[in-house]
């Protein structure tokens, strides 16, 4: 069986108030999303990585790849309008529906190795699952809101999961939701909400709070201090 991996760095630094890319942000001498890459290729049982990219950064995403000599890289392909459509680039180079796909977001560089091999063990053990997801409890009260910033409900804390990547499918499944979900016109904010929209199941595998996305500049200050 092939495990493949695809990595999503196609992000514009926009809430990072950024002039370049994200996930070119510099994290102990090199690109932010190199790190997340070189700890997915750690990995004996992973077999191809893609990686997903702004369209006018492939050349150089091309040269980094080459520098720090990612062996497992097999494809660099462009992204799409929104992070949904990325992956669906990448997912579509995937012939081989019988295999398992990783999902992880390139500026979440503090992925561990238990989580990939977890995911995998659960895949390959439990087949009424389609896919498993990282992720931690919420330690918040979490309040939902109206168009006019109005509180109209408060789910229950102990149901609540903030959902991290990686997340790991069935090739052949995730497909078919990917295949629902445009068909349908809908967009959701990660890979297993799409699972969800067409009845997968899906389990949670427990992450770290330290296992963030670095996504705005109050995520740099933490970023910092882990250099």
């Amino acid at each position: 069986m092939r495990y493949y991996y695809i990595v999503a760095a196609a992000g514009i630094g926009k809430r990072m108030r950024l002039d370049y890319p994200k996930q070119f942000l510099e994290y102990k001498g090199k690109p932010i999303f190199i790190t997340t890459v070189e700890e997915i290729e750690k990995n004996s049982k992973v077999t191809d990585i893609i990686i997903v990219t702004n369209k006018d950064y492939i050349k150089e995403v091309k040269e980094m790849i080459k520098k720090y000599r990612l062996k497992k890289v097999k494809e660099i392909v462009a992204g799409g309008k929104e992070r949904q459509d990325s992956i669906y680039n990448g997912l579509k180079l995937i012939d081989d529906n019988d295999s398992i796909v990783g999902i992880q977001d390139g500026v979440r560089p503090f992925i561990k190795q238990n989580y990939i091999d977890e995911g995998y063990k659960k895949l390959n053990k439990n087949s009424t699952i389609s896919g498993v997801v990282v992720g931690v409890k919420v330690k918040d009260t979490i309040k939902e809101i109206d168009k006019n910033k109005n509180i109209v409900n408060t789910p229950k804390r102990e149901k609540l999961i903030a959902a991290q990547t990686p997340q790991i499918f069935r090739t052949q499944i995730l497909k078919k939701a990917y295949e629902s979900a445009f068909e349908n016109d809908y967009y959701g904010t990660d890979d297993s909400s799409l699972m969800e929209y067409i009845g997968e199941k899906i389990e949670i595998i427990e992450g770290n709070y330290n296992n963030i996305k670095i996504t705005t500049p109050e995520d740099l200050v933490f970023l910092k201090q882990k250099e």
